[in-house]
């Protein structure tokens, strides 16, 4: 039974101590856990019984450098997918996009929290297909964000053109004046758009990193002993 497993029990038995420099201990002999299978002086903590288990937290990229060996670590990286993951991170963008112009064309408003909502819906797109770890994955994932979300700008004053001019939207795309695009969204462009579009970035980075939870953790480490 490894470390990470006996942890599982240790955290939630009321014998647990911790030590600064040990870590969790067993209050009872001072030492770290040893026991293979269960232990016979587990005392069940009910304080910690609700909390949820260890099993879903998980570990980003930085923490994962730290409880992997090397050879672990390229097993990760070769179940990476890159291809895929941009892919379907640019489809999840895409419908962002389209959502938010829908929203805005509905209620004549352009609602900033919506480019929240597409850079997290980026990013946990390409967490679950591409299974990154490596820092490409990040980049993909901000920038595919930040385009969804002026696309989905733009479409908001497609929308809103079309709806002024009593004209088509496939129509008011294929007649508008691309060199004055600039202009127009930059007029309708106001410092708390920077701030949403920051935040729809950070998400779109910060959410396409695999995390990997303490269960697979400790699956790899069995695979490597």
């Amino acid at each position: 039974m490894i470390r990470e497993e006996q942890l599982l029990f240790c955290k939630k038995c009321q014998n647990r101590k911790m030590n600064v420099e040990q870590g969790l201990l067993c209050g009872l002999t001072n030492e770290k856990a040893a026991f293979e299978n269960t232990c016979p002086d587990f005392k069940d903590d009910p304080s910690v019984a609700n909390t949820p288990s260890d099993e879903s937290i998980g570990y980003n990229t930085e923490e994962l450098e730290n409880e992997l060996t090397f050879e672990m670590l390229e097993q990760l990286k070769m179940e990476q997918q890159l291809i895929p993951a941009i892919v379907t991170g640019c489809i999840a963008g895409l419908l962002g996009a389209v959502v938010w112009g829908v929203i805005s064309v509905v209620t004549g408003y352009q609602i900033g929290y919506l480019a929240l909502a597409i850079g997290a819906g980026v990013g946990f797109t390409i967490r679950k297909f591409g299974k990154g770890i490596e820092k490409i994955f990040g980049i993909f994932g901000a920038a595919i964000a930040l385009l969804s979300v002026v696309f989905g700008n733009f479409l908001s004053i497609v929308g809103q053109v079309a709806n002024y001019e009593g004209l088509g939207y496939l129509e008011t795309i294929l007649m508008i004046d691309y060199s004055l695009l600039p202009d127009i969204m930059m007029e309708t462009f106001s410092v708390i758009d920077i701030l949403f579009y920051g935040l729809a970035i950070v998400e779109g980075y910060k959410f396409s990193f695999r995390q990997i939870t303490q269960e697979e953790l400790i699956e790899l480490k069995k695979q490597s002993a």
